[in-house]
């Protein structure tokens, strides 16, 4: 690997990776993100390498092993370029296939096509997938262009072209002034103005700063930095390092939970080759500008996604958040001016200084800017990442790309924020998903969890899901937090057990209240909205899980209970066969029936019941 020591260095790199680039070559794509590791997509590549091994064609084809395409339920996905062909659920067995029918004869395998469930037309380019439609990918975009662990292919797509701008073309204020003009504000969660933090923390006393990169992300059903940092982790690099110049950081340090271990990996690679080629360590390109980053392995307490709990836990302590009276912008890491922020607000940041302010703040509403990453997950047909403009909406989001319901039931809520964040009903759905809009109906952006939940789901049953949740994440450290949720959560216990009361609901509020008022930090100021929410938006599933104790939803197995229809029994006995506890009688041919007293609600027999004969109320 070359050491960049100039502008003109880079510049002749990047012309070099163009001119070895050949114009009637094939690259095929192979997703390596998580989700389609889950899938087997290691097998899918190895399979192809040794193929084309085999072969001889390593010069005419090249193989890529990408970072996450957001289609994760279709995975392992392949792309082949320059026909631009999108192959999804590919197998190990595909693979020779693949090579010999669409790489030599141009044939398209119309069973690896996706099908689109409305027209039911099979489509062959990624462009026409209606998941991917409506989609602004600015940020996620290139994770199917480069392979993440090969520099090389960061900088043929002008990777570090805007740090080099950043060094030789502007000053730091500059830099801070760009980026408060672009409106980009944190999407970490507060929202909070990224070039109002860079601005005062370059304005703070002291000589040494630091940078740090948050990575944690604990929100159950979100993996949206996760899937950035293993799929394009030298965007993060450049936008850290154009960070540090503007506010005269030295040091950074990216903070990454244990639970991640690809992320890790690919960010150590990013790293070692930036400090080989230049970009990292002193006299960066030349300029006299020195900075370093290493990484900071978390382990996986949700409270750590705080800034200050998590600088406590690189500095060696328990994860416990202070007070705010002071921000970490000037007295942070080790009680030094520290500027932080995560991992899709670094990501953003190369793009507005090669493309300007004025081009990323085009994109949004008039407070929140550009576009954002969620993970939408839950009850829809289409489940994956998603990046979309500000300011779009949840119908959008869930019927367009999401596709909508998945098993006939009807969809109810969505939840936005992750544990803290709000349930929002579908009489809500035209809202626009920004940061302001979902504050003021009682939810949040978060760092960008979107679960969708239908007919099927108990709002009380989410709330109490929450609630120990985050019972169980808590520091413990105030006790507002640490007793107020512990009493939310053993109200909703006795609620979905059938002994709530009337009172109970008064008393929930009361405390939720409480709890998001006298907490010390975010996590236990925003922990009552799944419930007040809930409260807000589906009282009446409380009312009766208190009042007739029954389960709407039919989820709360103390409330529900099992029988069988004798209109639609046929007597074949599955059901008693596969029951664990021997709660159904009856002969064969004849109507069975359950003994209600015996019956464990495990739902055996609604799974095995060919009739639907077995009911549940």
């Amino acid at each position: 690997m070359r050491k960049i020591k100039s502008v003109s260095d880079l510049e002749r790199w990047k012309e070099n990776i163009f001119s070895r680039e050949k114009q009637d070559e094939v690259i095929i794509s192979v997703c390596g993100g998580t989700g389609c590791h889950a899938y087997g997509c290691k097998k899918v590549r190895d399979e192809f390498a040794k193929i084309i091994r085999k072969n001889g064609d390593v010069k005419e084809i090249r193989l890529r092993y990408t970072g996450c395409r957001g289609f994760c339920e279709r995975g392992p996905i392949v792309t082949i370029q320059p026909q631009g062909i999108f192959y999804q659920r590919v197998q190990e067995k595909d693979v020779p296939l693949i090579l010999s029918e669409t790489v030599e004869k141009g044939k398209i395998l119309e069973h690896l096509l996706y099908e689109d469930a409305i027209t039911k037309r099979k489509v062959t380019s990624e462009k026409e997938i209606p998941f991917y439609k409506a989609q602004h990918r600015l940020v996620l975009g290139n994770n199917g262009q480069i392979e993440p662990t090969k520099i090389e292919d960061y900088i043929g797509i002008g990777g570090y072209q805007a740090l080099s701008k950043a060094l030789f073309e502007m000053k730091p204020e500059q830099i801070i002034d760009e980026i408060r003009a672009s409106g980009l504000r944190g999407r970490g969660g507060a929202g909070f103005l990224t070039g109002k933090k860079w601005e005062d923390c370059r304005k703070a006393p002291g000589e040494l700063k630091y940078i740090i990169c948050n990575c944690d992300e604990g929100d159950p059903g979100a993996y949206m930095d996760r899937s950035l940092l293993e799929g394009n982790p030298h965007s993060v690099l450049e936008g850290m390092m154009i960070g540090a110049y503007a506010i005269s950081g030295s040091h950074g340090y990216i903070y990454v939970r244990h639970e991640y271990p690809l992320a890790c990996k690919n960010a150590e690679t990013a790293i070692t080759q930036a400090r080989k080629a230049g970009f990292l360590g002193k006299n960066i390109l030349g300029s006299g500008f020195d900075f370093d980053v290493e990484i900071a392995k978390g382990g996986g307490a949700f409270v750590c996604g705080e800034s200050t709990a998590l600088i406590a836990s690189i500095e060696g302590r328990v994860g416990e958040p202070r007070s705010k009276q002071v921000h970490t912008v000037t007295r942070g890491l080790w009680g030094k001016p520290t500027n932080l922020n995560n991992v899709e607000t670094w990501a953003n940041v190369p793009l507005i200084i090669n493309k300007g302010s004025q081009w990323f703040s085009s994109m949004g509403t008039e407070k929140s800017k550009g576009t954002k990453i969620f993970s939408l997950v839950g009850k829809v047909k289409n489940t994956g990442l998603v990046e979309v403009p500000m300011g779009i909406t949840l119908k959008e989001i869930i019927f367009d790309i999401g596709g909508g319901q998945q098993d006939g039931k009807r969809i109810k809520a969505v939840q936005t924020g992750g544990p803290s964040g709000g349930c929002i009903p579908a009489s809500l759905f035209d809202l626009p998903v920004d940061f302001d809009s979902l504050t003021q109906v009682g939810s949040m952006m978060g760092s960008g969890g979107m679960i969708v939940m239908d007919e099927g789901t108990c709002m009380v049953d989410v709330a109490k899901y929450f609630v120990h949740f985050l019972q169980e994440e808590s520091c413990g450290k105030c006790l507002p937090c640490r007793e107020g949720l512990k009493r939310m959560g053993e109200i909703l216990d006795r609620i979905t057990e059938g002994k709530g009361n009337e009172e109970d609901l008064s008393l929930l509020e009361e405390l939720a209240e409480v709890v998001a008022d006298t907490s010390l930090c975010g996590l236990g100021k925003t922990a009552p909205n799944p419930v007040l929410s809930a409260l807000r938006y589906f009282r009446p599933e409380f009312e009766a899980h208190i009042h007739q104790k029954r389960c709407p939803a039919a989820v709360c197995t103390p409330l529900i209970k099992y029988s069988i229809s004798e209109s639609d029994c046929t007597g074949c006995g599955a059901c008693a066969k596969i029951c664990p506890t021997q709660a159904i009688k009856g002969e064969k041919k004849q109507n069975h029936f359950i003994l209600a007293e015996i019956c464990s609600k495990c739902g055996s027999c609604i799974d095995v019941c060919k009739a639907n004969a077995v009911m549940v109320q």
